[in-house]
């Protein structure tokens, strides 16, 4: 009888991103030697994250395990589950699989970053049913805002370990596909031994509305426009998408679709079928003047906020080609992701006062592509999992959602609210916290992947608020001697006509902090910056309050 190799049979459960957060969604499952990874997400970056553009999880476990990853599983299109996978397939080479719209979207991502020839992805459906010796992966249907999304288990000799994704329980679902209930109860008979759940709107009562509501408003808004409508989407939402259009053919308006990744979503899903377009219906931003404005509606990105999408650059006045007008009708078909609440109202704002009738939040152009509570709450009763891990979603949603999960019977001690890299293993059916593996934020900043951290951040903010004094000074070696400055410059800092005084009186104290220096025959550059720079630093601060940034630079002949 041969004896079973160290932990074969344990299995391990942990969230490289995506609790305590939202967005940036990637969960593991490792049974034995084998590792299965969730999704692969991004996030979008916190307003302290200065000039960051995305945020992406830590990857150094998987890079570490490479040879045992068995592939990356994804449950859907949505950037926050597939938006890393660009840059953590530079580092990590193992399969993809997904849906088709699923990998349509994500076979685009990989040839823009110009891997998709050495990225091997691989088609699956509700039905597929996937081998990994003692383990499998299967699959089954749910309800989400973007078509062919899909829950993954993971079977292992302990039990089946499942991850949700992103799911809401539409009985009246856009794309006549149901949520899979009949699948979902195979897997409670064979046994769930953990259930990863999406927490999203943990905290909202009653069930989430189906997107065919969202489709009567949309065609009422298209209807009574007298004028354009405009109309912000998430691109991804291919449902919303599709009923835009189709309030467009009834109301016999041609579409302009506006935005990069937007024209990129439409005309993916539109080869793969999961937009059902008229040939005449989309027209060029060029050909728009050639109708009347009762007759076009313009479909764009941009319903965050986002500083460079299309609907910003309208509300600012800054879009080459199209300018808002009075009679416009604006419609955000989109509700705040957490922590864009700011700069949504800020473009709301913008967009009213230019006069155009602005629809957002005062009427259901919108409803949400995750489950409220009592959806929550049917899930958790439908799978009986034996323990429970809340994810996707901030703290307190987690934490919501661990309430709901008490009020259906789940034990207190087999829910875990777990920090990203948080182990929780199951030996013999039995689950404990055990350690933490590498984890946290990889910033994203140009073509700068984890080039920045914790002190560049620092700086940015510390720029960002007092802003920089660069004192530039030359120094005589032989004579021990300063030859010309220092000659000090502020960025951020004060206007220097203004404040003449103020940078002559800090001129002078330089002056008598280096000759103090050269009497002490300090030569070392390091003692000698410190010295400038804490002498000014104190100074200004009495002066004026303020702490710049301090760069004293020193050449010396």
């Amino acid at each position: 009888m041969t004896t079973k190799q160290p932990n074969m049979d344990k299995v391990k459960v942990f969230a490289l991103g995506g609790v305590g957060e939202i967005g940036k969604n990637m969960y593991v499952v490792e049974s034995g030697e084998d590792i299965f990874v969730l999704d692969a997400g991004l996030m979008f970056p916190q307003e302290e994250m200065l000039g960051i553009d995305i945020v992406i999880p830590d990857v150094t476990y998987l890079v570490q395990n490479e040879e045992r990853v068995k592939g990356i599983f994804l449950t859907h299109a949505h950037e926050d589950h597939i938006g890393g996978l660009p840059y953590i397939l530079k580092q990590l080479s193992v399969p993809v699989y997904g849906t088709k719209l699923t990998l349509g979207l994500v076979e685009a991502k990989l040839k823009e970053a110009g891997i998709h020839r050495s990225t091997k992805t691989v088609l699956v459906t509700r039905e597929t049913v996937l081998p990994f010796g003692a383990n499998k992966v299967s699959f089954f249907g749910t309800n989400h805002s973007i078509p062919d999304s899909v829950g993954i288990a993971v079977h292992t000799p302990q039990g089946i370990v499942v991850n949700t994704g992103d799911f809401k329980i539409d009985q009246s679902p856009i794309d006549g596909k149901h949520t899979d209930f009949a699948r979902i109860s195979k897997l409670a008979n064979k046994g769930v031994l953990c259930l990863l759940s999406d927490s999203t709107n943990a905290e909202r009562p009653g069930m989430t509305g189906s997107e065919k509501s969202v489709g009567h408003e949309i065609d009422s808004v298209f209807a009574q426009a007298k004028g354009r409508v405009i109309i912000a989407s998430f691109a991804s939402n291919v449902h919303r998408v599709q009923q835009i259009f189709t309030a467009a053919a009834k109301s016999n308006r041609k579409v302009v679709i506006t935005g990069r990744s937007m024209i990129k979503v439409v005309e993916i899903a539109s080869d793969l079928g999961y937009l059902t377009i008229e040939k005449d219906s989309i027209i060029s931003i060029d050909q728009m003047n050639n109708y009347a404005e009762d007759r076009i509606a313009i479909l764009t990105t941009g319903s965050q906020g986002e500083q460079m999408a299309a609907l910003s650059r309208m509300a600012h006045k800054a879009h080459r080609q199209i300018a808002i007008r009075h009679s416009d009708t604006i419609v955000i078909a989109a509700t705040p992701i957490p922590g864009n609440e700011r700069s949504v109202a800020r473009i709301v704002d913008l967009l009213m006062r230019t006069g155009a009738e602005v629809i957002f939040g005062q009427r259901k152009v919108h409803v949400s592509g995750h489950g409220s509570q009592e959806e929550l709450k049917l899930m958790l009763s439908l799978m009986k999992p034996k323990y429970f891990i809340p994810v996707h979603g901030e703290f307190k949603m987690q934490m919501a959602h661990k309430s709901l999960a008490l009020e259906v019977g789940v034990a207190e001690d087999h829910i875990f609210i777990v920090e990203k890299g948080e182990v929780v293993e199951f030996t013999d059916g039995v689950a404990k916290r055990f350690g933490k593996v590498p984890s946290g934020n990889v910033l994203v900043d140009g073509l700068g992947v984890g080039d920045i951290g914790n002190i560049v951040l620092r700086d940015r903010k510390l720029l960002s608020q007092d802003g920089i004094l660069v004192v530039v000074v030359t120094i005589s070696k032989a004579s021990n001697q300063i030859i010309s400055g220092p000659e000090i410059i502020s960025r951020g800092f004060v206007y220097v006509r203004e404040s003449e005084q103020l940078l002559q009186e800090a001129n002078a104290l330089v002056k008598e902090v280096l000759a103090k220096c050269m009497q002490e025959k300090v030569k070392d550059w390091s003692s000698l910056k410190s010295n400038m720079r804490d002498s000014l630093s104190q100074y200004l601060f009495e002066k004026t309050r303020r702490r710049p940034m301090i760069m004293p630079i020193i050449m010396e002949i």
